[in-house]
Protein backbone atom coordinates (compact mmCIF):
# COMPACT_ATOMS: atom_id res chain seq x y z
CA UNK A 1 0.00 0.00 0.00
CA UNK A 2 1.50 3.37 -0.99
CA UNK A 3 2.39 5.96 1.65
CA UNK A 4 0.20 9.06 1.48
CA UNK A 5 1.88 12.47 1.42
CA UNK A 6 0.29 15.90 1.73
CA UNK A 7 2.04 18.86 0.08
CA UNK A 8 1.45 22.37 1.42
CA UNK A 9 2.99 25.18 -0.65
CA UNK A 10 1.46 28.41 -1.91
CA UNK A 11 3.20 28.07 -5.29
CA UNK A 12 1.26 25.84 -7.73
CA UNK A 13 4.36 25.21 -9.84
CA UNK A 14 6.33 23.99 -6.83
CA UNK A 15 3.45 21.71 -5.76
CA UNK A 16 3.28 20.22 -9.26
CA UNK A 17 7.04 19.64 -9.38
CA UNK A 18 7.09 17.98 -5.96
CA UNK A 19 4.03 15.84 -6.80
CA UNK A 20 5.65 14.68 -10.06
CA UNK A 21 8.88 13.62 -8.38
CA UNK A 22 7.18 11.94 -5.43
CA UNK A 23 4.71 10.03 -7.58
CA UNK A 24 7.57 8.70 -9.72
CA UNK A 25 8.38 6.60 -6.66
CA UNK A 26 6.32 3.39 -6.63
CA UNK A 27 5.54 3.57 -2.89
CA UNK A 28 4.40 7.19 -2.68
CA UNK A 29 1.05 8.80 -3.43
CA UNK A 30 0.18 12.47 -2.99
CA UNK A 31 -3.17 12.38 -1.19
CA UNK A 32 -3.69 16.14 -1.26
CA UNK A 33 -2.33 19.63 -1.75
CA UNK A 34 -2.83 22.74 0.34
CA UNK A 35 -2.31 26.34 -0.75
CA UNK A 36 -1.85 27.97 2.68
CA UNK A 37 -1.42 27.07 6.32
CA UNK A 38 -5.10 27.03 7.26
CA UNK A 39 -5.91 24.86 4.22
CA UNK A 40 -3.06 22.54 5.24
CA UNK A 41 -4.44 21.98 8.75
CA UNK A 42 -7.93 21.24 7.40
CA UNK A 43 -6.61 18.77 4.80
CA UNK A 44 -4.23 17.08 7.23
CA UNK A 45 -7.08 16.42 9.68
CA UNK A 46 -9.31 15.16 6.87
CA UNK A 47 -6.80 13.06 4.88
CA UNK A 48 -4.53 11.83 7.72
CA UNK A 49 -1.39 11.55 5.55
CA UNK A 50 1.60 9.36 6.40
CA UNK A 51 3.94 12.35 5.89
CA UNK A 52 3.47 16.12 5.62
CA UNK A 53 5.59 18.37 3.44
CA UNK A 54 5.32 22.05 4.41
CA UNK A 55 6.64 25.22 2.87
CA UNK A 56 7.80 27.66 5.53
CA UNK A 57 6.41 30.86 4.00
CA UNK A 58 2.69 30.52 3.23
CA UNK A 59 -0.29 32.85 3.55
CA UNK A 60 -2.62 32.78 6.59
CA UNK A 61 -0.27 30.57 8.66
CA UNK A 62 3.35 29.61 8.08
CA UNK A 63 4.74 26.08 8.00
CA UNK A 64 6.29 26.29 11.47
CA UNK A 65 2.92 27.25 12.96
CA UNK A 66 1.19 24.42 11.08
CA UNK A 67 3.81 21.92 12.29
CA UNK A 68 3.43 22.94 15.94
CA UNK A 69 -0.37 22.56 15.76
CA UNK A 70 -0.31 19.24 13.92
CA UNK A 71 2.34 17.65 16.18
CA UNK A 72 0.01 18.13 19.15
CA UNK A 73 -2.74 16.02 17.58
CA UNK A 74 -0.71 13.73 15.30
CA UNK A 75 2.67 13.38 17.05
CA UNK A 76 3.91 10.39 15.06
CA UNK A 77 3.38 11.85 11.58
CA UNK A 78 6.73 12.96 10.09
CA UNK A 79 6.97 16.55 8.88
CA UNK A 80 9.45 17.98 6.39
CA UNK A 81 9.82 21.74 6.13
CA UNK A 82 10.91 22.41 2.54
CA UNK A 83 11.76 26.06 2.07
CA UNK A 84 13.89 28.59 0.27
CA UNK A 85 14.81 29.68 3.80
CA UNK A 86 15.77 26.16 4.94
CA UNK A 87 19.38 26.97 5.70
CA UNK A 88 18.33 29.84 7.99
CA UNK A 89 16.15 27.69 10.25
CA UNK A 90 17.99 26.34 13.25
CA UNK A 91 17.65 22.72 14.31
CA UNK A 92 16.42 23.81 17.73
CA UNK A 93 13.56 25.82 16.20
CA UNK A 94 12.64 22.93 13.89
CA UNK A 95 12.67 20.54 16.84
CA UNK A 96 10.61 22.92 18.97
CA UNK A 97 7.79 23.05 16.42
CA UNK A 98 7.89 19.34 15.62
CA UNK A 99 9.63 19.32 12.26
CA UNK A 100 11.62 16.16 11.57
CA UNK A 101 13.75 17.47 8.69
CA UNK A 102 14.39 20.97 7.29
CA UNK A 103 15.44 21.09 3.63
CA UNK A 104 16.38 24.02 1.48
CA UNK A 105 14.58 24.16 -1.87
CA UNK A 106 17.80 25.19 -3.66
CA UNK A 107 19.37 21.87 -2.55
CA UNK A 108 17.11 20.12 -5.00
CA UNK A 109 14.28 17.70 -5.26
CA UNK A 110 16.46 14.58 -5.00
CA UNK A 111 17.27 15.44 -1.37
CA UNK A 112 13.55 15.74 -0.74
CA UNK A 113 12.78 12.28 -2.17
CA UNK A 114 15.60 10.70 -0.15
CA UNK A 115 14.44 12.44 3.03
CA UNK A 116 10.87 11.25 2.50
CA UNK A 117 12.13 7.69 2.04
CA UNK A 118 14.24 7.86 5.20
CA UNK A 119 11.34 9.14 7.33
CA UNK A 120 8.71 6.77 5.99
CA UNK A 121 10.78 3.62 6.08
CA UNK A 122 12.66 4.24 9.33
CA UNK A 123 9.71 5.63 11.27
Amino acid sequence: MPKNILIADDNAGVRTLIRTYLEMQPDFEVCGEATDGVDAIEKIKELKPDLILLDLVMPKMNGAEVASIIKRTMPTVPIILFSVHGEKIGKSLASAVGVDIVLSKPDGISNLVESVKSLLYVA
